[in-house]
C-alpha cells in the first residue's frame, strides 16, 4: 500500500487511478485535491483562500438574518447566500465524500457534506414549500457556519506544508551558481550543473564549494558547520575531500569533483527532507478516527428512525421525514468543528507568550507523547561561537601578557580561533598590537614579531620550530579532555602560556535537560562533532547517551534507531545538517537563531533561542490535548443525549408536534456546546511554565 503524501491515507497503488509523476518517482492520492495540492500548492492555496472568504463572508450575515430578520423576503436573501457558501466553498467536502466513498471509507468530508446538506436542502424545502413542513425553523446558519469553521482549520493545514517546500528552497540555495573551470591551464566560469565528474576547478577565499571534490593543490580552512555540524572549520589539504556547498575560508585551493548532481551530499540531504517531509503522516484527530463509525451509525439511525415512525409510529410522511432531517442535522459537527481549534487557538496564543512558535495541531499533539528528545550540539546546547575559557601561566609572563601577545600574533588572521583571541583581548581592554611581521601557517598556527618573536598554535608549529613542549603537555591533554582547543603561546622560543577555547554551554540548557529528565523524557546528544568534545559537553548538561562525529544521514538513521524501538521522538537542532532528523523525527523543534531551513522544518520555533522552550512545548502540548480531549468528549456526549431526542424519543411523551418547537431547542442546544467547548477551551489561559 501507498500513502498519499498529502493526506497520509493508504491508497493501493495496484487499482489507484490518480498519480502523479514527481522529484523522480510515483506519488498515489486518495482524492483529485490531493495531487492538486501535490502538484500545484500555490494554486490550491490561492484557491482555498478566495473559497475561505466567500464563505464566511456570507456566512457572517446569514447567521445574522437567521436570527433576527428571519421574515418576509429576507428568508430568499438568506436561502441565496447560504446555497453559494454550500455549493462554492462547500463543494470542496462533496468531493472529498466521493473520493471517501471510492476507497470504502467514511470520513469528516463524508459527515460535513451529509449534514450540511441535509441543513440546506430542509431548510430550502421549508423556505420554498412552507406548507410541507409543520415547523418554519431553518437551519442555513448551522450549515454556512461549519462549512467555514472547517475550511479555517485546512488554510492552516495548507500554510504548514507550504513551509515545507520553502525548506527545500532554502537547502537548493546553498549550492553554488557557478564555479571557475581550470581548463587548458585557463580558468573558465561555468554553471554549476555542467560540471563533470572529473573537472578540476578553482575554490577562492569566501566562496562556496561547487560540488563534492577531492584537494588536489593548495591549503584552506572550510567551513562544514552546515552539512556536518562540526563547530571549528576543518583544514584542508591535497587528498583530502571536500563538500559541496560548504564555505572556503582561507586560501585558494584546486579541486578535481568526484560527485555531481543528484549524487552529491547536499542534494542527498535536499532529497532526505523531501522524503521525510512527504512520509511523515498526520496525526489523526479524535473526531478523524470515531467517524468511520460515527458517520454511517447517524445515517443508520436517522433510516431506521423514519422507517419505526412512519410505520410501527404512524405519525405521518410528513413528521418522519422531520425525524430523519433531525437526526442528521442534530448530528451535525457544530462543537466537535470546534473543539480542537479553539483549544488550539488559545494554545498558539499561549505558545507565542512563552517565546515558542507551533507552526500546526499535528506538532502540539506530538508534543503531548514525546518520550525522548535528541539535541544536536553546536548552536543548540551550545552558542556555537568559540571563546576563550582558560589562560594558562607558565612562565614570568601574566595572564594579560599572554594574551597581549597572542592577540597581537592573531590580529590579522581570518580564522575563527584567531577571532575568538582578539575577541577576548578586546574585552578585557587589552592593548592590541600589529606586528611587524606576520606569517601564517596552515594547519598549524602563527608567528609574528613585535619586540620579541612570538608563536601561537598547536603542538606541529612548535616541533617544526625545534621548541620542546613536554612541561606543558600535561596541562594540554587536562584541558583537551575537557573538549577544549587549545592554543600554545611561546615567546622568545620559550613556552609561555596556554590559551583554551571552547564552544560554551548556553545559560539555560542544563536547567532545560534537567527538566526533562524530571519529567521522565529521555535525553539524547547526537552530534557531527568529534566525540571528546560531544562527552565533555553532554556531561556539563547531564545527558549520558551521545552520538557524536555523524553527518546528516547518521543522524537521521540514529532518529529511525530509536523510532523503531517504539519512542516517540523530538529532535532539536539549528543548522541544515539537522533539517533531515528535524524533518524525520516525531516532532522536529527547531531554534530561533538556527538556519531559516532548520526553522522552516521544524514543526516548533524556539523564537527566544531559549532550550528551556523544549520543556514548555511538551508540557504545554499535554495540557492541550488534555483540553482537545474534553471538548471532544463534551461535543459527543452533546450527540449522545440529542440524537436520540432528534430520533423521537420525546414523542411518546409529547406528540408528533414537538417538531414544531425543535428546531429552536436544538439551536440553542448547539450554542450551549459550543460556547462550553470555548469557555473550557480558554482555561489554557492559566498555564505557567
Amino acid at each position: 500500500m501507498a500513502r498519499d503524501p498529502i493526506c497520509g491515507m493508504y491508497v493501493d497503488q495496484t487499482t489507484a487511478t490518480i498519480k502523479s509523476f514527481k522529484y523522480g518517482k510515483n506519488y498515489y492520492f486518495c482524492s483529485e485535491a490531493c495531487k492538486d495540492q501535490f502538484e500545484e500548492p500555490e494554486k490550491e492555496l490561492k484557491k482555498l483562500k478566495i473559497m475561505l472568504t466567500v464563505s464566511w463572508v456570507l456566512t457572517i450575515p446569514v447567521i445574522l438574518f437567521t436570527y433576527i430578520i428571519h421574515f418576509g423576503y429576507w428568508v430568499f436573501v438568506t436561502l441565496i447566500m447560504a446555497s453559494v457558501v454550500q455549493f462554492y466553498p462547500g463543494s470542496k467536502f462533496y468531493r472529498g465524500t466521493i473520493d471517501a466513498f471510492k476507497n470504502r471509507a467514511g470520513n469528516m468530508d463524508t459527515l460535513i457534506a451529509i449534514s450540511t446538506s441535509a441543513a440546506w436542502t430542509y431548510s430550502a424545502v421549508v423556505v420554498l414549500f412552507p406548507s410541507l413542513f409543520p415547523s418554519a425553523g431553518i437551519y442555513f446558519d448551522t450549515s454556512t457556519a461549519i462549512i467555514s469553521l472547517i475550511l479555517t482549520g485546512t488554510l492552516m493545514e495548507h500554510l504548514t506544508k507550504a513551509r515545507a517546500s520553502e525548506a527545500l528552497s532554502k537547502l537548493v540555495s546553498l549550492i553554488p551558481k557557478t564555479a571557475h573551470l581550470i581548463k587548458n591551464g585557463e580558468i573558465v566560469g561555468v554553471k554549476a550543473e555542467e560540471i563533470k565528474v572529473s573537472d578540476l576547478l578553482l575554490v577562492k577565499p569566501g566562496e562556496g564549494i561547487p560540488t563534492d571534490s577531492r584537494v588536489v593543490e593548495g591549503f584552506s580552512s572550510v567551513d562544514e558547520s552546515m552539512i556536518t555540524g562540526e563547530s571549528l572549520p576543518v583544514d584542508k589539504k591535497a587528498g583530502n575531500k571536500v563538500i559541496g556547498g560548504t564555505i572556503n575560508l582561507s586560501g585558494a585551493i584546486k579541486i578535481m569533483a568526484e560527485k555531481v548532481g543528484e549524487d552529491t551530499a547536499l542534494s542527498e540531504i535536499i532529497e532526505t527532507v523531501r522524503n521525510a517531509n512527504s512520509a511523515k503522516v498526520p496525526i489523526q484527530k479524535l473526531a478523524d478516527r470515531v467517524s468511520s463509525y460515527f458517520v454511517p451509525t447517524v445515517v443508520l439511525i436517522g433510516i431506521l428512525s423514519f422507517l419505526y415512525w412512519l410505520y410501527l409510529g404512524h405519525i405521518g410522511l410528513t413528521f418522519s421525514l422531520l425525524v430523519f432531517v433531525s437526526v442528521i442535522i442534530i448530528a451535525c459537527p457544530c462543537a466537535l468543528g470546534i473543539a480542537t481549534p479553539a483549544a488550539l487557538m488559545v494554545s498558539s496564543g499561549k505558545a507565542a507568550e512563552n517565546g515558542i512558535l507551533v507552526k500546526g495541531g499535528e506538532s502540539i499533539e506530538i508534543a503531548s507523547k514525546v518520550n525522548t528528545v535528541a539535541f544536536d550540539k553546536t548552536g543548540t546546547i551550545t552558542e556555537g561561537q568559540l571563546e576563550v575559557t582558560d589562560i594558562i601561566e607558565l612562565s614570568t609572563y601574566s595572564k594579560q601578557e599572554i594574551l597581549k601577545f597572542a592577540a597581537a600574533a592573531e590580529a590579522n588572521s581570518e580564522h575563527p580561533v584567531g577571532k575568538a583571541v582578539v575577541k577576548k583581548a578586546r574585552e578585557e581592554n587589552t592593548e592590541i598590537q600589529f606586528p611587524k611581521d606576520f606569517n601564517y601557517i596552515p594547519g598549524k598556527g602563527v608567528s609574528c614579531k613585535l619586540e620579541k618573536t612570538v608563536l601561537v598554535g598547536n603542538r606541529d608549529l612548535f616541533s617544526d620550530n625545534g621548541i620542546t613542549t613536554t612541561n606543558a603537555e600535561s596541562d594540554i591533554k587536562k584541558l583537551e579532555g575537557e573538549g577544549k582547543t587549545v592554543l600554545i603561546v611561546s615567546i622568545e622560543s620559550k613556552i609561555a602560556g596556554l590559551i583554551a577555547l571552547a564552544d560554551t554551554i548556553k545559560d539555560d540548557s542544563i536547567r532545560a535537560i534537567q527538566a526533562l529528565n524530571r519529567i521522565g523524557v529521555e535525553t539524547w546528544m547526537i552530534s557531527g562533532d568529534n566525540e571528546t568534545t560531544a562527552k565533555a559537553i553532554a556531561s556539563k548538561v547531564g545527558i549520558t547517551n551521545i552520538v557524536a562525529s555523524v553527518k546528516p544521514n547518521q543522524k537521521l538513521e540514529k532518529i529511525e534507531d530509536l523510532q523503531r524501538t517504539g519512542k516517540i521522538v523530538a529532535m532539536v537542532g539549528d543548522g541544515i545538517n539537522d533539517a533531515p532528523s528535524l524533518a524525520k523525527a516525531d516532532l522536529g523543534i527547531a531554534i530561533g537563531s538556527g538556519t531559516d531551513v532548520a526553522k522552516e522544518t521544524g514543526g516548533i520555533v524556539l523564537m527566544k533561542d531559549k532550550l528551556y522552550g523544549v520543556y514548555v512545548s511538551l508540557k504545554l502540548g499535554k495540557m492541550t490535548i488534555s483540553k482537545i480531549k474534553q471538548n471532544l468528549m463534551w461535543a459527543f456526549f452533546y450527540n449522545i443525549i440529542l440524537i436520540p431526542i432528534a430520533a423521537g424519543a420525546l414523542i411518546p411523551l409529547f406528540g408528533a408536534g414537538i417538531y414544531n418547537s425543535l428546531p429552536f431547542l436544538a439551536a440553542f442546544a448547539m450554542a450551549f456546546s459550543s460556547t462550553t467547548v470555548v469557555l473550557n477551551s480558554l482555561l489554557l489561559k492559566r498555564f505557567k511554565p
